[in-house]
């Protein structure tokens, strides 16, 4: 008896599962359809910029001179805010093939970029050789002491 029932119950169920997988097969296409058509939407295309060969050069691993042409290092990193402005570079100064060198941070605003035409064109910076001697040497994780040009501050503010 018990086994009738469970089979009288087992075979209802599944009669109200097919009835209801049947209705969903038979709605409407355009109920269907909907969330395909969304999905099928072609995404809008990106923009795009052109930019002259001539009027865009890559700076990290570029050469930075002073105005008196003194070698003031190379670029190696490039420092932005939150809102990805560009704020600074760093520079690796001094030593001799990497040995003996020290990063110092340099405000972007410090440096000149009009005479690069070429990979082989240097960035002018518009400090001394005394000055950048003088500057704290960058380490990550730790306040970023920016060296700028004379008159030319620029607070950095953030939040703690």
């Amino acid at each position: 008896m018990r086994a009738g029932i469970l089979i009288i119950s087992l075979a209802v169920g599944l009669t109200a599962f097919v009835a209801a997988k049947a209705a969903d097969e038979t709605a409407t296409p355009q109920a269907k359809q909907e969330p395909q058509d969304v999905a099928k939407q072609p995404a809008p295309p990106p923009s795009v910029t052109v930019i002259g060969a001539r009027d865009a050069h890559g700076i990290l691993g570029r050469e930075v001179r002073s105005a008196a042409n003194e070698n003031m290092g190379r670029i190696v990193d490039v420092i932005v805010d939150r809102e990805g402005t560009v704020r600074a570079a760093v520079i690796d100064f001094g030593g001799f093939l990497g040995v003996g060198s020290r990063k110092i941070v340099v405000d972007w605003n410090a440096l000149r970029f009009g005479g690069v035409a070429s990979k082989s064109d240097s960035i002018t910076l518009e400090l001394t050789k005394e000055q950048v001697n003088a500057a704290p040497e960058y380490k990550e994780d730790t306040p970023v002491i920016v060296l700028g040009a004379a008159g030319r501050l620029h607070p950095w503010d953030f939040e703690h």
